[in-house]
């Protein structure tokens, strides 16, 4: 059930969610034409089954258009996709979490098989419809494990990072492969209180960042590393800062509560978004997309802005007090 307490407390503001989709995990990238392209887990079953990868368009975050599936695993995906597992105690065939990404001027899609095996695809095409093809030159997962993301930074180098964001590698220039192994991140000041972390990761110790739906990006030159975790009940983001993408990194923080495994960025206004889609008690809508925009303190912590355009206009003066109330002296 959800209760919607989250809202009723001033934590986060009463979206409406962009459209009636069910879906997770939603991630949105600019791409090369100035339209906004959207993937997340999705389907009928969509922990159990899925029949590929599916893909809206946008040109204002407002209104969708659905372009159909762009990657088809029985037609396209190479076997170790194709092949049921395991989970827990059924046979799985799942996509999860897959991120489109607009990186050296093509687009590429990561994504997870359920329980886990990770794989990245390019566009045959340089067009976000595809033909999507294997973007590394091997026939088997990267790396087990789920959630995985894309990052390109200013200098034109791109990191890959997954899971409970625990480490981080950087690809070759041409995204075949990794250029080196993977680095453990170093975290610094953990945090240690378990009402803000899940029960998995009390029994690790408490020293992640969260314990799935990995997320990386850079503001101002910080970067942000961060994973979603049961954060005082409410699935939030939580996110940590650095001046180096492998660290360390401190301020551990929640960003925008009941976000889930969110994805961070910026519209053509150089806008900061946070993609939502409520998965937890507290939120007031829950497995469908929205967007909730994202401020920064000056010290850099995320949180949500006063100004959210996917407010109703009756709600906003009740949000706006809110904000002042509880997020202002952020």
């Amino acid at each position: 059930m959800c209760t919607g307490s989250a809202v009723e407390k001033g934590l986060v503001p009463p979206i409406k969610p962009a459209w009636e989709l069910h879906l997770r995990d939603g991630v949105v990238t600019l791409g090369g034409d100035g339209n906004y392209y959207l993937t997340g887990s999705s389907g009928d079953n969509i922990w159990a089954w899925a029949e590929g990868i599916e893909l809206w368009k946008s040109a204002d975050l407002h209104n969708w258009e659905y372009l159909g599936l762009v990657w088809d695993i029985d037609k396209e995906a190479d076997d170790w996709v194709k092949a049921w597992r395991k989970h827990p105690k059924r046979a799985v065939r799942a996509v999860w979490a897959p991120e489109i990404h607009y990186i050296k001027g093509n687009y590429f899609i990561c994504f997870s098989m359920c329980p886990d095996g990770i794989g990245i695809l390019k566009s045959s095409t340089g067009k976000p419809e595809g033909p999507y093809v294997n973007a590394f030159t091997i026939d088997r997962p990267i790396v087990e494990g789920i959630d995985a993301t894309l990052f390109e930074d200013e200098d034109g180098k791109v990191y890959f990072t997954y899971g409970k964001a625990t480490e981080i590698a950087l690809l070759k220039d041409d995204m075949s492969g990794l250029a080196e192994p993977f680095r453990k991140v170093v975290l610094t000041e953990p945090d240690h209180n378990p009402d803000h972390h899940a029960k998995k990761c009390v029994g690790r110790g408490m020293n992640d960042l969260g314990h799935e739906g990995a997320v990386l990006f850079k503001r101002n030159g910080k970067y942000y590393l961060g994973a979603a975790d049961n954060y005082e009940g409410r699935y939030s983001t939580c996110l940590a800062i650095s001046d180096n993408v492998y660290g360390p990194y401190q301020k551990r923080h929640e960003s925008i509560p009941c976000g889930g495994g969110t994805g961070f960025f910026k519209d053509k206004e150089g806008n900061w978004w946070c993609s939502y889609f409520g998965n937890d008690s507290q939120s007031h809508f829950r497995e469908k997309i929205g967007f909730i925009r994202a401020d920064f303190t000056s010290d850099g912590l995320v949180y949500p802005a006063k100004e959210q355009p996917f407010v109703d206009k009756k709600d906003r003066g009740t949000w706006e007090n809110s904000w002042n109330k509880i997020w202002k002296e952020k």
